[in-house]
């Protein structure tokens, strides 16, 4: 490939880089991980509430990883609770996997702008060596997609496995029982998912531009050291 146009995929994978730095970043801070729907269960039962009554008794639950809303709704109006996970509702949910996605979403947010540095110093200097040159470039796009993976695989688990939006909906409720009612991932989430994407889509780039793929063996080499066998 030309010098030029590998420069063209080497900005483009680097300005990939840089936007799914920033997204994971914005994603890290929002609020916007799950939207939920909680129903008061023991309020409809005790009206035994059914079809447009039900409507009554269902609240709603958002958020991300730091904080969220709630807003508690058994029949007598919505009323919105405000939390935090640190150190409100460290109690009740599983500290460890929920400090972990924080982790990994750190360390994408970093190994995300580390391969947008690599890939500019590709475009724009001399490559180098070793973590410098291809491999490097693999090494940080698979490092990021591997981070971005793991943190829907564990925030997912704890969302549906640990039931977090129900343990979310019954912090501090003491009278009433709010059930799942419905469940969605929101748009924070689904932005780390295309940060995965694309690091898996820069590994593809990386590939286009003419470099082989870690560990692979050239069939030059092969055939060149069959010649010097022969010799011999």
């Amino acid at each position: 490939m030309p010098a030029q146009q590998k420069k063209l995929v080497f900005c483009t994978a680097g300005l990939l880089s840089l936007a799914c730095a920033l997204g994971a970043a914005a994603a890290l801070g929002t609020q916007r991980w799950v939207r939920a729907s909680v129903l008061c269960s023991t309020g409809a039962l005790l009206v035994n509430a059914s079809g447009p009554e039900l409507h009554k008794f269902i609240g709603h639950v958002q958020y991300g990883l730091f904080s969220g809303q709630r807003v508690r709704q058994c029949g007598l109006g919505g009323r919105p609770f405000h939390f935090s996970f640190f150190p409100d509702l460290l109690r009740i949910i599983p500290a460890s996997i929920h400090v972990s996605v924080i982790v990994f979403c750190t360390v994408l947010i970093v190994f995300a702008l580390v391969a947008a540095g690599f890939f500019m110093l590709n475009a724009f200097g001399s490559p180098y060596e070793t973590l410098h040159g291809p491999l490097g470039l693999y090494l940080w796009s698979f490092i990021s997609c591997s981070c971005g993976c793991l943190i829907m695989i564990l925030f997912s688990s704890e969302v549906k496995i640990h039931h977090l939006s129900e343990k979310i909906a019954n912090f501090k409720e003491g009278t009433f029982t709010f059930k799942t009612h419905s469940e969605q991932f929101a748009n924070s989430f689904w932005t780390i998912l295309v940060c995965s994407l694309v690091h898996f889509l820069n590994a593809l780039l990386i590939r286009f531009a003419g470099f082989e793929f870690p560990f692979s063996k050239s069939k030059d080499s092969g055939t060149i050291t069959g010649a010097v066998d022969l010799m011999y």
